[in-house]
């Protein structure tokens, strides 16, 4: 129960169509289990209803709500709601990220719409939440923003936007840290590698054309530790161990979950 009696807001803690399990979906399960009380928040209304669903709770202890990280006015009225309903809002954890999903490219084919789309959701919509997240963790003098950031920061990666909007959210949850870290609020980022979740794996198979198994063979192969993907269960513990008083004297770090994929990077 380490995380009992705490609230959380999980933005993107919905589901990308495929097997098995994602990063939100996932965190707001190991959330509960550990006593918090989640408020899963998806622009996909049903998939969020979903999460909801699986989690341990009692009456009324979870939600879902409905909001798109595009528009800002969404995301003050998901803050607004949790702090009605629950009086404050002990963690922040934002979930959302799109690549080839969103129309992502190498440079030559890169568009300005490309730009704005992947853009708009993978680093503005984390940065407007915490704009509406902070004052209220601020007048709390406690609070926890976590971001869900990519080994692409760091590794080969071909995609421009995605690559550089996650780049931008550590810069930004360095700014974050040092800025609130007198009000107690601490921000960390964490770093996911060659992950089997549906957007990663079954995103691909789509655009490619390939099987599932075909992606993930490949994707196993590129794994140091075992050659084997990491799933959205160890995001989930990392993402637990950042929320839980445990890491109290830790912000401003970008925490890897990659199986040493960065190893190979230098």
């Amino acid at each position: 129960m380490r995380l009992d009696g705490k609230t959380a807001i999980i933005i993107g803690a919905g589901q990308s169509p495929g097997e098995g399990i994602g990063n939100g979906r996932a965190t707001a399960i190991r959330f509960a289990r550990e006593g918090a009380r989640i408020m899963a928040v998806d622009r996909d209304l049903k998939s969020a209803e979903e999460t909801v669903a699986m989690l341990e709770q009692k009456q009324g202890e979870h939600f879902a709500f409905e909001a798109d990280v595009t528009k800002e006015a969404t995301l003050k009225a998901a803050v607004e709601e949790a702090v009605r309903q629950w009086g404050k809002i002990d963690i922040l954890h934002y979930n959302v990220g799109v690549s080839l999903g969103g129309g992502d490219t190498e440079l030559l084919e890169f568009t300005e719409e490309t730009f704005d789309r992947v853009f708009s959701i993978n680093l503005r919509g984390a940065i407007m939440a915490c704009k509406q997240v902070v004052p209220v963790m601020r007048k709390q003098q406690a609070g926890i923003i976590l971001m869900i950031g990519s080994l692409a920061v760091y590794e080969d990666y071909p995609y421009v936007a995605y690559k550089a909007s996650k780049a931008g959210m550590v810069a930004f949850m360095h700014q974050l840290a040092i800025r609130n870290a007198e009000y107690g609020i601490r921000a960390n980022c964490i770093l996911p590698g060659i992950m089997d979740t549906p957007m990663a794996v079954d995103t691909r198979a789509r655009v490619f054309g390939k099987s599932r198994a075909e992606v993930a063979a490949e994707r196993d192969a590129r794994v140091p530790l075992k050659h084997k993907m990491g799933t959205a269960w160890d995001v989930a513990n990392a993402a637990l161990f950042l929320a839980s008083d445990e890491a109290g004297f830790i912000t401003g770090v970008s925490l890897l979950v990659d199986g040493g994929s960065a190893l190979k990077v230098g």
